[in-house]
């Protein structure tokens, strides 16, 4: 999705302006997408999500599921419409985001330059004529401080869950067309040990505020129906 992410900054971005995303094309080719605990409520009715392990960082990480192939994005159209009601914030965020400044806890907001939405002439500016940054700066500092705070809060929710063995590896079969294709490689929260935690355990659960999260994510797992109905229709488009 990034191809060209350079720090914003007013001397080399003083006449660039950015366009409403119209499509999202750019996210055509992704198959899942990073979501925070906080999004697992309204991502849950349309989305399954699942865990993620980086090995490199021994952890784990929320995604949701967007097609069932690598590199198609059931949920985006030929024309680059997003044919869902709700659109993950990684995504809602493109073409900015947040890098670490080298400074402990501090960032910069970057831009990805090759972005379509990236231009000289139409859009809105992102300074104005006296060098300074519009509403459009501020904004994009405002929400992606939220979602850096959302991400931080999320990390330790994935934390918590790993030290506690919450995690089981997810295999699920389901019809692709008329083959049986296996969804491994990622990871669900075990429902059963959930159900069989101390009182101890599950009221830590409850004052820390995971288990709005924890059932989200479990009822989510059924969505898996809605992509294979999804990729049935879109070959059945095809071989038409």
């Amino acid at each position: 999705m990034f191809q060209k992410v350079v720090p914003v900054n007013r001397e080399r971005h003083a006449g660039k302006k950015i366009k409403e995303a119209t499509s999202f094309s750019f996210a055509s080719g992704f198959h899942i997408a990073y979501v925070t605990m906080q999004e697992f409520a309204r991502a849950a009715s349309i989305f399954s999500i699942v865990f993620l392990e980086d090995k490199d960082k021994d952890e784990f990480r929320p995604v949701v599921l967007l097609g069932m192939n690598a590199g198609e994005n059931l949920f985006v159209g030929v024309d680059g419409k997003w044919n869902a009601s709700y659109i993950p914030a990684i995504i809602r965020r493109y073409p900015f985001a947040l890098a670490p400044s080298g400074q402990d806890g501090q960032y910069t907001v970057c831009i990805d330059e090759a972005s379509e939405l990236v231009g000289d002439t139409e859009g809105s500016a992102l300074f104005d004529d006296k060098g300074e940054p519009t509403q459009v700066i501020e904004n994009v500092k405002r929400y992606l401080g939220e979602l850096q705070q959302m991400d931080t809060l999320t990390r330790d929710f994935c934390k918590f869950l790993a030290k506690h063995n919450m995690f089981t590896p997810l295999n699920m079969r389901v019809r692709d067309n008329d083959k049986v294709k296996s969804i491994t490689g990622c990871y669900v929260i075990n429902e059963e040990r959930l159900n069989n935690l101390s009182d101890e355990r599950f009221l830590e659960i409850k004052n820390k505020r995971y288990l709005p999260s924890m059932y989200a994510h479990l009822i989510s797992l059924a969505q898996t129906e809605r992509l294979v109905k999804m990729q049935d229709e879109k070959s059945a488009v095809k071989s038409a």
